[in-house]
């Protein structure tokens, strides 16, 4: 998790740098600089939204949020998803990591998370 965490924070700190770039140039443009201005602009907000947005495959937002970090194949920590959550029949294979992962349901709310098979 430490990896993502370096990451969003990298992204982070290249767009504020290009939404910064883009600024610059769009205050001193020429007709050169207003296209380039706009370009790092708006290429700096989408990497800073990525940041922000971007969230690892197969967790739940309770572990996002707790900042627990991710389980073999990118599902729930293997032994700390909730008692309400039961195994069910449904197993995939996930193409990224080629990990079996498991689909847990809590029957209750209909909420699902995924864990690695071992």
């Amino acid at each position: 998790m430490a990896g993502f965490t370096l990451l969003r924070g990298l992204l982070l700190v290249v767009g504020g740098l290009m939404v910064v770039a883009g600024f610059a140039t769009l205050t001193v443009a020429s007709a050169f600089g207003v296209g380039t201005g706009l370009w790092l602009v708006f290429g700096g907000g989408v990497l800073m939204i990525v940041a922000v947005l971007e969230r690892t495959r197969y967790r739940s937002e309770a572990a996002e949020r707790a900042n627990d970090p991710p389980g073999p194949g990118g599902g729930e920590t293997q032994g700390v998803v909730e008692p309400r959550f039961r195994p069910t029949d449904e197993v995939f294979v996930d193409p990224t990591t080629d990990r079996r992962m498991r689909v847990l349901l809590d029957a209750r709310t209909g909420e699902r998370r995924y864990v690695a098979e071992t």
